[in-house]
C-alpha cells in the first residue's frame, strides 16, 4: 500500500531539486526522506530518483510517477477542506468549472439554487481546454463542457457525462448582406467572405467553422479576432465581416445584425456538465438537477422567439 508520504517526499524532491532541500520544505530529516524515498522505490521495484553531486532529478518512471502523485496529494487536499467545512459550518464544497457564456445564463442560475441548499462553490472560468485540463488533473469536481461536429469531447472513464442542452451555431450578418434574405444560409454562398472569428485560431468555434468550410470546398478567410461576442457582434454590423456565435452568446442580437441558422451542415455545441465520479453524490445530484432546470427554461424560452 502506497504512503501518502512517500508521495509528498517525491513531489518535494522534483520541486525542490535535492533531498536536503526537500527535507527542509516537508520538515524531514534526509535521514527520513531517505526512508520514505527508499520505501517508495521499493514498492515499484524500481529507481525513481537519480541522485547526483548537483542535487537530484526525477528517472523517466518518477517523471511518469509525478503526476498521478499530484493528483492525489491534490484530490486529498480538497477532500480535507470539503470535511472540515461540512464539520464547522454544514456547507459542502463543489470545484466548478465554466467557458464564459455558459456561465452567465446557465451557471449563475444554477449556483443561486445550490446556494440555498447549503452547497458552497468554487468557480473556475476558462476555455474548453482549460477546463478539461483542470477535470483530467482532478482539480475540478465538475464543470461545463461542449462537444461539436468534428471536435469529440475525449474524457475517459473516471467521468460521468450529462447532457443539458443544445446550443446552435448561428452566422452574424450585416442586416444589408445579400443573404440577409434569406431564411437559412447555405455555407457554400460565404465563400468569398471574410470572417470575423475567435483570439486564438485553435478557439472551438473556428475549428467547427473551418470543419464545416472544408466539407464545402473552401478554407475561411478571417478579417479580425476577437474573444468579445459584444464586439463580434460590433464588427460585423459595421461591415468587417461575418461570425458564427453560439446561440447562448448572442443575448438579445443588435437591430442592424441579420442572425440566420445555416442550411447544411447544421451546426450545433452539445453542453453537458462533465463530473468526477468521486464527487460526493449528494451534491453532484443537486449539481446536476439545477442546471438541468436551468437548460431547459432556455430551451423554452429559444422555442418562443
Amino acid at each position: 500500500m502506497l504512503d501518502v508520504r512517500h508521495l509528498q517526499v517525491l513531489r518535494s524532491i522534483a520541486q525542490e531539486g535535492s533531498l536536503a532541500a526537500a527535507g527542509r520544505a516537508l520538515h524531514y530529516s534526509q535521514p527520513t526522506i531517505t526512508h520514505h524515498l527508499a520505501a517508495l522505490e521499493a514498492h515499484f521495484g524500481a529507481r525513481l530518483v537519480r541522485r547526483g553531486p548537483r542535487g537530484a532529478t526525477l528517472t523517466e518512471l518518477g517523471e511518469a510517477l509525478l503526476p498521478h502523485a499530484e493528483a492525489v496529494l491534490e484530490r486529498l487536499r480538497r477532500a480535507e477542506l470539503e470535511v472540515r467545512g461540512l464539520a464547522e459550518r454544514g456547507a459542502r464544497t463543489l470545484h466548478i468549472g465554466t467557458f464564459p457564456t455558459a456561465g452567465a445564463l446557465l451557471l449563475a442560475p444554477a449556483v443561486k439554487r445550490l446556494h440555498r441548499q447549503g452547497v458552497h462553490i468554487s468557480l473556475t472560468e476558462g476555455e474548453l481546454p482549460l477546463l478539461l485540463r483542470g477535470l483530467r488533473a482532478r482539480e475540478l469536481d465538475a464543470a461545463l463542457v461542449f462537444s461539436q461536429p468534428g471536435d469529440r469531447l475525449d474524457l475517459d472513464e473516471d467521468f460521468e457525462v450529462h447532457p443539458l442542452l443544445t446550443d446552435p451555431l448561428l452566422l452574424a450578418i450585416p442586416e444589408d448582406h445579400p443573404c440577409a434574405a434569406l431564411d437559412r444560409v447555405p455555407l457554400g454562398e460565404l465563400r468569398d467572405a471574410a470572417w470575423v472569428g475567435a483570439a486564438d485560431p485553435h478557439d472551438p468555434c473556428d475549428r467547427v467553422l473551418a470543419w464545416a468550410c472544408a466539407q464545402e470546398g473552401y478554407e475561411p478567410l478571417h478579417a479580425m479576432r476577437t474573444d468579445d461576442y459584444a464586439v463580434v457582434q460590433g464588427l460585423v454590423a459595421a461591415g468587417t465581416g461575418v461570425a458564427l456565435v453560439p446561440r447562448l452568446a448572442l443575448g438579445h442580437p443588435r437591430p442592424d445584425l441579420a442572425v440566420r441558422p445555416l442550411v447544411s451542415p447544421d451546426l450545433a455545441r452539445e453542453i453537458s456538465v462533465a463530473l468526477l465520479r468521486s464527487t460526493s453524490a449528494a451534491a453532484a445530484q443537486e449539481l446536476i438537477a439545477a442546471l438541468q432546470e436551468q437548460a431547459a427554461l432556455i430551451t423554452e424560452r429559444w422555442a418562443e422567439t
